[in-house]
């Protein structure tokens, strides 16, 4: 997800000033994706420049505040209707990493897929107290499902990759 397209997305509820707009991308992600304040005012001024939002005024304790325009509520309707594609996701860092291993000299596959099984069974640990202690709704628990769900996947590739490396050790 972009921060453009999830900005547009929150804008579509109503005004906001960039630091609510902040706090609601992070309670809606399950603060997965935490948000630096010059980011979201950065990605507002580009929003503003294409015409898909626009300054509403100040509020009443003189904060900025944008509202969506209809050209960001199209852009926002294309964005929900277009799937996301898999060549479109950024490459896999550690796909990359295990083939590298395999194809290297001297590096011991199994250690590599240890120490990741380690950090990646930790990262599941996290993210189901997280769920746990979440008081967000429904998009903070689908964020943190989608994650728990990809740290299992994970799990069972990596249990792939070392049957597949001792078979051909064997």
């Amino acid at each position: 997800m972009s921060i453009r397209h999830g900005l547009l997305a929150l804008l579509s509820s109503g005004p906001r000033y960039g630091y609510q707009l902040r706090v609601e991308f992070e309670a809606s992600t399950g603060a997965t994706w935490p948000l630096n304040i010059g980011q979201v005012y950065t990605t507002l001024s580009r929003l503003e420049r294409d015409g898909l939002v626009a300054p509403d005024g100040a509020d009443e304790q003189g904060r900025a505040v944008y509202t969506i325009t209809e050209a960001g509520r199209a852009e926002l309707e294309r964005w929900f209707s277009t799937p996301v594609a898999q060549n479109d996701r950024p490459r896999d860092e550690l796909a990359i990493k295990i083939a590298m291993a395999v194809a290297t000299k001297d590096v011991d596959v199994g250690d590599v897929i240890h120490t990741q099984r380690m950090a990646t069974m930790r990262g599941l640990q996290e993210l189901t107290q997280a769920k746990r202690a979440a008081a967000g709704g429904l998009a903070q628990r689908l964020v943190l499902d989608s994650l728990i769900f990809k740290a299992e996947a994970e799990q069972r590739w990596l249990d792939h990759c070392e049957a597949v490396s001792k078979e051909k050790n064997a």
